[in-house]
C-alpha cells in the first residue's frame, strides 16, 4: 500500500432565493442570493461561477423583468448592483459557509422550477 493520499472536497447544496445580480460593464459577473429567516431576507452572498453564456443569457433574461430599486435584504449590504424582486430559487452549490452564514466557494447549479 502506499503513501498517496487523495483530497476529497465536501459539496454542501442548498436552494437559495435570487435577490439581485450583477454586470462588469455588459457582461454578466454573478448573482446575489439570500436564505429566509421568516419573513426576511438574509444576504448568503455573490455566486459568480456556474454560468457560461448560455445559463447567463437566459438568467438576465428572467430577471430583468423583476429588477427593483432597492435590495430586498432585511440588513441592507454595501453593494450598488441591480436588485430584483426575489421571486427566483436558484440551487448552489458550496464548499462551507462562514460565521455569517455566506456561501463559500459558491457555484450555479440551476434555476429551481420544481418549488
Amino acid at each position: 500500500m502506499g503513501r498517496d493520499c487523495f483530497k476529497k472536497t465536501c459539496a454542501q447544496r442548498e436552494t437559495l432565493t435570487i435577490a439581485g445580480f450583477a454586470l462588469d460593464g455588459n457582461d454578466w459577473d454573478g448573482i446575489y442570493v439570500g436564505r429566509h429567516k421568516g419573513e426576511d431576507l438574509i444576504y448568503a452572498g455573490k455566486v459568480d461561477h456556474g454560468f457560461d453564456k448560455q445559463s447567463s443569457a437566459e438568467l438576465r433574461k428572467r430577471l430583468m423583468p423583476l429588477i427593483r430599486k432597492i435590495q430586498p435584504y432585511i440588513k441592507r449590504i454595501a453593494h450598488t448592483d441591480i436588485w430584483v424582486e426575489p421571486e427566483l430559487l436558484a440551487e448552489i452549490e458550496y464548499r462551507a459557509k462562514s460565521g455569517e452564514g455566506k456561501v463559500r466557494h459558491p457555484f450555479f447549479r440551476g434555476l429551481r422550477e420544481d418549488l
